[in-house]
């Protein structure tokens, strides 16, 4: 059934997924569909569910695996199907769909766009470094919010209360979790309030309908989406969308395999005992299949994917999900499509996959290759690890323990290096022990523009309840702390996220961390309801000390270039780890790094549950940040050669 590869790589040069074209006196449909497919056909129909097509028109074969028809008269607000002989769909690139995306929708795009759209314009970013990244979950953010006019939909973060929040902590950039069309979620039955994070791909290319307010309706997806978008460009804070090409919600239903049977994914030959070779979906992602971004039309619909949504929603950044499912050509090809565009659009994505690849690790988008993926960033586990513990066992705590736990020697120096290594934003650094840091053994950026640093994220348990989780003092038999554990809980929150903020790399954390947030204990959230997942507002009241840490801490960020160098270079040349005690990390940032306006900047992280007297270089100092609070403007002086640093707290000071 399948063409040769140089066919098809000579063909995607030219071919483009512009499945429909509309002018008000035609419609031309296109599909990339096998030459060898019987009948492939185009049906119309005049609602976006149930009925009966009324009319079916028979596509013809205008070149290699190009099928094409065009239907004369004004199709405006008629829905349509492809159908192979594998069932019907919307094509692989719908750009507008009726309810729960089953039948593509023909509109006027430019009708959904907000008045001013053609002003909207991206908020400035000289480096990645200077983004502070806020993930969130369009409901977890605001269905529990009581003043929120539209709870868990595009349009809440369109509302005062919500731009303000983010404008006042300081975040400029949003990485929103899944907000394509995706599956697990009926859009015809929202009242059941069922919940999901949308990592199951249905149209790539069209707002989820769940978070509109009204999915049955083609254009208020699309509309609200940009409104949101164009809300948070007015506030300065840009937008990062996760998307999700390395798999399908499953492969049997799925667009791709009922136009293209099997093109689209990788497969991998099994010899049985009985020497037959039996062929098998390849399962990299670990949700049952993998896509093939290493052929030819695959690896164009991803760039031409990208490209839309820049081009058509303004998005100004790109998570990808298990980009080690991707080859690295396809993920260069990406950069390469996007600086033609934007050369500030962010592009990052996690280093790994979830299951073994049909394509061997050095051809895959791995951490481990980031240096052969230029101005592409992956997130940083050694970091994240260092400081929580380890991903496969929430009962283990990491180095924001040690002042609790007994550690052997050999595990403290690896906390120790681990966390360094990700302060010095994962590039080569003289003073870093590789040999030590877990997970990896050489240095994966060749720039720190290419970390994440980070402590917590929507995948596994948010920092509060990891803590909880793995530290002994921070537990209790009915789950209820006492106002001394909760003044523990909370120091050592906010020494987790100085770490974070004040390393080199491209800051990132979930959102509700500054709110205290927990989700009850639950590991993997992705489809626990509203009750588990949302964010407690209620928390700001309660716990207002760790918003204003956080909020002075991005500010501290923000304002002193020394934290967000952005060149290996001068990271090696201006940040100098200092001796310390065991349970201790400290480092200088000297010499008016980034030309800061302080000379010298020291960090002092101390996981100990007692205060620690240690050696700095001798100097008339300003203290900045001490015991759990921050102040740009002094909170106190201090001469000579010795800090102490108050237990389970960071120590910030210049001259």
């Amino acid at each position: 059934m399948l063409m040769s590869m140089t066919t098809i790589a000579i063909q995607s040069q030219e071919f483009r997924f512009d499945e429909v074209t509309y002018t008000p006196e035609a419609s031309t449909f296109k599909l990339f569909a096998p030459d060898d497919a019987k009948r492939v056909t185009v049906r119309l129909y005049r609602d976006g569910q149930g009925g009966k097509a009324y009319k079916t028109v028979k596509m013809s074969r205008v070149g290699d695996s190009q099928w094409q028809a065009t239907v004369k008269g004004d199709l405006i607000g008629q829905f349509y199907t492809f159908d192979i002989g594998k069932g019907e769909c919307p094509g692989v690139f719908a750009k507008a769909v009726g309810v729960n995306g089953k039948r593509g929708a023909i509109i006027d795009m430019t009708e959904t766009n907000p008045m001013g759209w053609e002003k909207d314009q991206r908020p400035v970013m000289k480096s990645p470094v200077d983004l502070v990244v806020y993930e969130m979950h369009h409901r977890d953010f605001s269905i529990a919010r009581e003043d929120a006019q539209y709870k868990g939909k595009f349009l809440a973060l369109t509302e005062p209360w919500a731009i303000n929040h983010l404008k006042t902590l300081g975040v400029n950039a949003i990485h929103i979790l899944p907000s394509y069309d995706y599956g697990s979620v009926d859009e015809t039955r929202l009242s059941d309030n069922k919940y999901n994070w949308g990592y199951d791909p249905v149209n790539y290319n069209v707002p989820e309908g769940g978070y509109s307010t009204n999915p049955y309706e083609p254009a208020v997806r699309i509309r609200e989406f940009k409104q949101m978008v164009q809300a948070l460009h007015k506030a300065g804070i840009r937008v990062i969308l996760d998307v999700v090409y390395n798999h399908t919600y499953d492969i049997e239903h799925s667009n791709f395999q009922r136009t293209y049977p099997d093109y689209y994914y990788r497969t991998i030959k099994n010899k049985g005992q009985s020497s037959m070779v039996n062929v098998q979906y390849s399962n990299g992602s670990g949700c049952g299949n993998e896509t093939a971004s290493d052929k030819p039309m695959m690896r164009q619909f991803m760039i031409e994917s990208v490209k839309y949504w820049i081009n058509e929603y303004h998005i100004d950044g790109l998570r990808f999900d298990l980009m080690g499912c991707h080859d690295i050509g396809t993920m260069n090809a990406i950069r390469q499509a996007v600086d033609e565009i934007d050369p500030s659009i962010f592009i990052y994505g996690e280093g790994w996959s979830a299951g073994a690849c049909a394509l061997p690790n050095e051809q895959l988008g791995m951490k481990a290759n980031i240096p052969q993926m230029p101005r592409i960033a992956a997130f940083s586990d050694e970091i994240r690890d260092a400081l929580r513990g380890p991903f496969d066992d929430d009962s283990k705590c990491g180095w924001l323990g040690t002042g609790i736990r007994i550690f052997k020697s050999s595990d403290m120096t690896g906390f120790k290096e681990s966390l360094k290594f990700g302060i010095a934003g994962a590039i080569e650094h003289p003073q870093v022990d590789m040999t030590k840091v877990n997970y990896s053994k050489q240095p994966w950026a060749l720039e720190p523009t290419q970390m994440m640093s980070y402590v917590s994220c929507h995948d596994d348990m948010c920092l509060v309840d990891r803590l909880k989780a793995s530290i002994p003092t921070l537990q209790s038999s009915d789950g209820k702390l006492s106002n001394s554990q909760i003044r523990e809980l909370v120091r050592l929150d906010l020494l987790a996220q100085t770490a974070v903020f004040t390393s080199q790399g491209v800051p990132f954390m979930l959102s509700g961390e500054e709110l205290l947030r927990t989700k009850q204990g639950v590991h993997n959230s992705f489809e626990s309801p509203d009750s588990i997942n949302h964010l407690d507002w209620s928390n700001k009241q309660k716990y207002p000390q760790v918003f204003d840490y956080y909020k002075n801490l991005i500010a501290l960020r923000r304002h002193h270039p020394a934290f967000r160098l952005g060149s290996a270079d001068l990271v090696r040349k201006h940040l100098e780890f200092l001796e310390s005690p065991e349970k201790i990390v400290a480092f200088r940032l000297k010499n008016y790094a980034g030309r800061d306006d302080w000379r010298n900047i020291i960090v002092i992280l101390n996981a100990d549950k007692t205060d620690i007297e240690m050696t700095i270089p001798k100097g008339n100092y300003t203290i900045v940040c001490c015991d759990g609070e921050i102040n740009e403007n002094g909170l106190g002086t201090l001469q000579g050669d010795r800090a102490v640093v108050d237990a389970q707290s960071a120590l910030i000071l210049h001259d």
